[in-house]
């Protein structure tokens, strides 16, 4: 139920009259006048747009819906006054207009009965079948009674496991949160803000993600009206001062369109305003707003050939800006979304974006999975195989969500996790070198598509390739990349480095080559993971894999016992590093850590890992407070006589001409030798750059990173901490 009905008998008190009085009303008002075999009036609306996208649709369901909501919600009322009944109304005509099927509609009419009344679910399925049943129960919230502050966020969780199977789910919650998000002013302040901050975190990503664009946006503006009320007074003021000026989207949708027809291609051009929120990041972003700013032209073709067709004619007769065409027909967005974009500039200079598309594909950019119908219709008269069916709307993103609750199992940790999944709203599909496809969200790493890939079995990782070169587990994916995943063939266990699991702990810099099992030799027995992978996972699912391995094996975790000797100068394993004094057993392997790469006069400390050996740190590494949270004592570390040493810089850079040649030279002339370099592809006309350098002396480390600093176009060095979020 909306928090915003109210008990009936205080409010008929309240204006001096009986609640019979208010029923009769309300069923006059709403009902209307109605036959056996007529709607009832109140539907009219509904039941006129359903035939709008559904002709042929058998609306007896409806009206008979619409009787059992209405009897069920009697003498109920919303804070507005209203009857509640007109809230599932107004709930099923958005759906209708987005072109829903008759099953979502007649679940729509019912979402609140089960909740708010004494109807039951055995009657609802009963009454209308199993469908409609799981729908009605897929958006029944649970009772604050049974799980008090954890209710909000276990209502969530049973949605989206209930959108999993069915994804009209999700559309009716979402479509029930923009009424009550229209009609949230009469509201408490402080209750507007608690429920539009959970529409912001969860259901504007979802409405996104499920590629509902007409929901999507009407909550965004509306949300942000609540959050950001000065900015949107501002923003409302900028585009009211729009509307008084020069028709500059209007002339170059006259000249298009006669472009369009001079070419004999059929189609239909608009203009389609921007929204508030969307105004609103223009104007950040561009500042000074032009005419053309205020929105987009949307080109409407028959067939995906005249979406081609239209892309050529525009950028023949118009000059095209370049930089911004993107083909989303041949490679569709993980929403649905298909669509061409480019800009280009009319016969004043004006630049104006422009959106070419099908019918079908702007009714699914609009509708998302709404316009898709119902996902148990067999596909050309087949059944599913197995019965199952073949949903489309099923996409990697929400199969991870799905998989990642399970694990889960507390309302906090799930509610946070959530949020920040939604938060990453761009997803990159990466290609398994045994076939098949990954999404994953932006910013994923190595880790996250093991996990992806394999569920538990990536506890056996040991290394990774990516587009054919060895890569470290931490290696950030990018679009289009080619993993492949490299496994222990013996079992996971608790044995071995921790930090040569997975090459996190002693990588040797990103882009450095690798030894030992990263270099892609299965051992006979995998380590597990280590503490560090959780540093370079960014999916829920491979963040609670980890942390749940590493609970349930602490004794991996456990410092092993050794025999105290007295302090003595030990070489670490790899040539050329500097030696430093640790307490251990004389053939301890000692490994200066790659995630902070110390040199002298660093202050350092070490620990013993897995396997007998010690990893040295920085001491303000954040390897440092991790392990000191899983109880393993420090060792006493001092360095040795040696002034060489080896160190990881990240220098930061504008792209320009010459810039790697500058800062070799600058390196060279420090004295400096280049073990391993690399340089990532430019984003956003910056380029970072990652080096891992042979010094003869660590004292010399300041003025070669001031050399490093003094080249044109480098505007920032700094040495290796950690492997920075993508």
């Amino acid at each position: 139920m909306s928090a915003e009905a109210t008990s009936p008998g205080a409010r008929s008190r309240r204006r001096g009259r009986t609640s019979i009085d208010l029923r009769r009303l309300g069923r006059a008002a709403l009902l209307g006048p109605a036959s056996r075999d007529r709607l009832p009036d109140a539907i009219g609306h509904v039941a006129d747009a359903h035939r709008a996208h559904h002709p042929d649709a058998d609306l007896l369901v409806l009206g008979k819906a619409y009787v059992l909501a209405e009897m069920s919600h009697r003498g109920q009322f919303r804070k507005s006054g209203e009857p509640y009944i007109t809230h599932p109304l107004a709930v099923t005509l958005i759906l209708a207009e987005l072109g829903a099927e008759t099953t979502t509609l007649t679940a729509s009419l019912l979402h609140d009965t089960v909740e708010d009344t004494d109807v039951t679910l055995d009657q609802v399925r009963a009454e209308f079948g199993d469908e409609v049943c799981y729908l009605v129960d897929g958006v029944t919230k649970l009772e604050k009674v049974d799980y008090g502050a954890a209710a909000e966020p276990e209502t969530f969780r049973k949605m989206l496991v209930a959108t999993g199977n069915d994804v009209r789910v999700m559309s009716i919650k979402l479509a029930d949160r923009l009424h009550n998000m229209r009609t949230l002013g009469v509201m408490r302040p402080e209750k507007q803000a608690r429920i539009a901050k959970v529409t912001h975190d969860v259901l504007i990503p979802l409405a996104e993600r499920l590629g509902v664009q007409a929901l999507k946006t009407e909550l965004e503006d509306l949300v942000f009206a609540i959050l950001q009320p000065e900015e949107y007074e501002r923003t409302r003021a900028v585009i009211a001062d729009r509307a008084t000026t020069g028709p500059s989207l209007d002339t170059i949708a006259v000249d298009v369109r006669r472009t369009l027809r001079e070419a004999d291609i059929s189609a239909e051009v608009v203009i389609r305003p921007r929204h508030f929120v969307s105004v609103h990041r223009a104007r950040l972003k561009r500042g000074e707003m032009r005419g053309t700013d205020f929105g987009r032209l949307l080109v409407l073709v028959g067939e995906d050939a005249d979406c081609y067709a239209v892309l050529g004619e525009l950028h023949t007769c118009f000059t095209p800006v370049i930089s911004e065409f993107k083909d989303f027909i041949a490679a569709p967005k993980y929403n649905l979304y298909q669509s061409l974009h480019t800009a280009v500039a009319g016969l004043d200079g004006a630049v104006v974006e422009v959106l070419i598309r099908t019918h079908q594909m702007h009714r699914v950019a609009e509708a998302g999975v709404v316009a898709l119908g119902n996902p148990y219709t067999p596909v050309d008269g087949a059944e599913p195989a197995d019965g199952e069916r073949a949903d489309p709307t099923r996409p990697g993103w929400l199969s991870r969500l799905l998989a990642w609750q399970e694990s889960a199992t507390d309302p906090d940790t799930f509610w946070t996790t959530l949020r920040a999944d939604l938060a990453q709203d761009r997803e990159i599909s990466v290609f398994p070198a045994d076939g098949g496809m990954l999404g994953l969200p932006a910013g994923a790493t190595c880790v996250d598509a093991a996990y992806a890939q394999y569920g538990d079995g990536a506890h056996g990782c040991i290394g990774a390739r990516v587009n054919g070169r060895l890569a470290t587990l931490s290696t950030v994916l990018v679009d289009g990349d080619t993993v492949q995943l490299l496994l222990a063939q013996g079992p996971v266990q608790a044995s071995g480095d921790a930090g040569s699991a997975g090459g996190l702990g002693d990588a040797g810099g990103p882009g450095g080559e690798r030894t030992g099992p990263m270099a892609g030799q299965a051992q006979e027995a995998a380590p597990g993971p280590s503490p560090e992978w959780l540093d370079h996972a960014r999916t829920p699912a491979a963040r609670i894999a980890i942390a749940g391995w590493l609970a349930a094996n602490p004794e991996s975790l456990k410092v092993p016992e050794s025999e105290p000797r007295a302090p003595g100068a030990v070489t670490a394993g790899r040539r050329g590093v500097a030696n430093v004094v640790v307490d251990v057993p004389e053939d301890a392997t000692v490994r200066l850590a790659g995630c902070c790469t110390p040199v002298p006069p660093d202050d350092v400390t070490g620990f013993l890992v897995r396997g007998g050996a010690v990893t040295v740190h920085r001491a303000e590494c954040s390897a440092v407070g991790r392990m000191a949270a899983l109880g393993r004592s420090p060792v006493a570390v001092s360095w040795g006589d040696e002034a060489e040493c080896r160190v990881t810089l990240y220098a930061e850079s504008f792209g320009r001409p010459r810039l790697l040649a500058d800062l070799t030279e600058a390196i060279a002339t420090a004295g400096a030798a280049i073990v391993s370099a690399n340089v990532e592809p430019p984003s956003e006309q910056r380029v970072r750059h990652t080096y891992t350098l042979q010094l003869p002396d660590a004292a010399g480390l300041a003025g070669l990173m001031r050399a490093m600093r003094d080249v044109p176009g480098v505007f920032d060095v700094r040495r290796a901490q950690h492997e920075p979020a993508s």
